[in-house]
């Protein structure tokens, strides 16, 4: 039991690291190329990128969270072959279609640009990211390979490099084809996105390599185990990965065709073509790079919280399950609260400062309120697939994207890019909604009212005192970057000091034991 716990405590704190140093850089990548692009040259790129994961999508299957599973599975009985055997399966799989999808989608690029791009200057970066599909499937059966094995290692170290190297390349191609024209620019942002998963990648298969030859120093089985069938694997691996696979399809269909619906219910509501992709621009290049910044912790500890809750749950063990969920979702609202809050109160200052964009300042505003709860999204999203629930997180999935997608349309035709944000705002409410009574319904968990009104408590001393600073700072003539930096600084101090203080016993390894043991 507590090597297990163990073993969910360090992945999750390696993936927090690598996550944090990989979001820092993904984070000055998106400052860099809205300054240099420009809200019209992110409006182009963000139009071509959503087509990738749908491709990305039919190549995997959902193969990586069965792959985890097998390998995890496979692991504990000390069945080496079905190991190697999945890994085989999975290979040829993802690598066949790849190649096929990639090819096909490269000959019809310009027909797939006619019919789905709503402006025709995204086509570049189309063709640009285009082969980023088969290096992401080979890495993604690897990733699920080690985070089978509960190695989390090998994955934060290839998510590191892969952002380096993007961040590396960057300016200097962006560049160098910007006189060439804004398409050509955005084409070449891309590409670098394209060679840094390539080194990513590299990155896994010698890790892959040195791992095999080190099991093969190992002592052999005892009793060595029938290599199991490649069709009776495939169809271990599809009877896990199709649901997910229905899922990422319909995810990847709906950011593919997302920017064209905004844009087309802004043109209804008598919005430009040029004006809107600024627009979009503004929000998916400005504002929801800062939503997304603090959800590298939550997507690391889902990542560690979906073997952790399979095995309590093939063990029959609800008082885990219960207490996995309980630390989940504590912790999410421990930090997306405090995030919120900061996003919301300093969102002019922070897209002024980062971006030279302070319209942005003003939809960060309007989605951060609401945003708070897609940071509980994800631990609930781990949980119902760590109890084996994936049909129930994929209909949850639908729904809620539906209901978006209409609401999206419907109140950006009345009301613009208010609407607009009032529509995703409305989808984020349903799926966390959705998925929290999912989640109730199958382990009978509710929580406890007591601990998030002590988080509310540091929140309103967070707000007085971040205020209070910030309007010091302002009379007392500093610059505008130093005032942002400053207050935002003492608002976080006097947040973790609150915290502390509701919290007598929460200090030093106290705070891990409370979250995570």
């Amino acid at each position: 039991m507590l090597k297990h716990q163990s073993s969910f405590v360090r992945g999750t704190f390696i993936l927090t690291a690598a996550a944090f140093i990989t979001r820092m850089i993904g984070f000055l990548s998106s400052i860099i190329l809205a300054r240099v692009l420009g809200p019209e040259g992110i409006g182009l790129l963000m139009m071509a990128h959503p087509l990738v994961p749908m491709m990305i999508t039919l190549t995997s299957l959902g193969l990586p969270v069965a792959i985890s599973k097998l390998v995890a599975e496979a692991e504990a009985q000390n069945d080496k072959a079905k190991v190697k055997r999945i890994l085989q399966v999975s290979l040829t799989v993802t690598v066949t279609i790849s190649i096929f999808l990639t090819s096909g989608t490269l000959l019809a690029s310009k027909p797939i640009a006619d019919m789905i791009l709503v402006d025709q200057r995204a086509y570049y970066a189309l063709l640009a990211i285009t082969p980023i599909v088969p290096l992401v499937a080979v890495s993604s059966v690897i990733k699920g390979y080690f985070r089978g094995l509960q190695n989390m290692k090998p994955i934060a170290l290839s998510d590191v490099i892969e952002n380096i190297v993007h961040m590396a390349l960057l300016v200097a191609l962006v560049q160098m084809l910007l006189p060439y024209g804004i398409e050509y620019a955005a084409a070449g942002a891309i590409l670098c996105t394209v060679i840094g998963e390539g080194a990513g990648l590299l990155y896994l298969m010698v890790m892959y390599a040195l791992h095999q030859k080190k099991n093969q120093g190992q002592p052999a089985e005892a009793e060595p185990k029938r290599l199991p069938g490649k069709k009776q694997t495939l169809y271990e691996l599809l009877h896990i990965g199709l649901p997910s696979t229905g899922q990422g399809f319909i995810q990847s269909i709906y950011r593919a065709v997302k920017p064209a619906l905004v844009i087309k219910s802004l043109a209804v509501a008598g919005i430009g073509t040029a004006v809107a992709t600024k627009q979009y621009g503004l929000l998916v290049g400005c504002a929801f790079p800062l939503l997304v910044f603090p959800t590298f912790i939550m997507h690391s500890l889902s990542t560690a919280l979906i073997p952790s809750i399979s095995e309590a749950s093939a063990t029959g063990n609800p008082r885990l399950i219960h207490q996995r969920i309980d630390q989940a979702i504590r912790l999410a609202y421990v930090i997306g609260a405090p995030c919120t809050m900061i996003l919301y109160m300093w969102a002019i200052p922070l897209t002024t400062v980062l971006y030279h964009a302070p319209e942005a300042g003003n939809l960060l505003k309007l989605l951060a309120p609401f945003y708070l709860l897609h940071y509980f999204e994800e631990p609930l999203h781990a949980v119902l697939l760590g109890i084996g629930r994936i049909k129930t997180v994929m209909w949850n999935f639908i729904i809620s994207t539906v209901l978006q997608a209409a609401a999206i349309f419907f109140l950006g035709s009345l009301w613009g890019m208010k609407g607009v944000i009032t529509g995703i705002n409305f989808g984020i409410c349903i799926i966390t909604v959705l998925n929290f009574l999912s989640i109730s319904t199958y382990v009978g968990f509710s929580l406890d009212a007591r601990h998030y009104l002590k988080t509310i408590l540091c929140l309103a001393a967070m707000a007085v005192c971040g205020h209070a600073a910030y309007v010091f700072m302002t009379h007392a003539g500093f610059a505008v970057p130093w005032v942002m930096a400053g207050s935002i600084a003492i608002s976080l101090l006097i947040y973790l000091l609150s915290l502390r203080a509701v919290n007598k016993g929460l200090r030093g390894s106290g705070f891990v034991n409370k979250f995570f043991m």
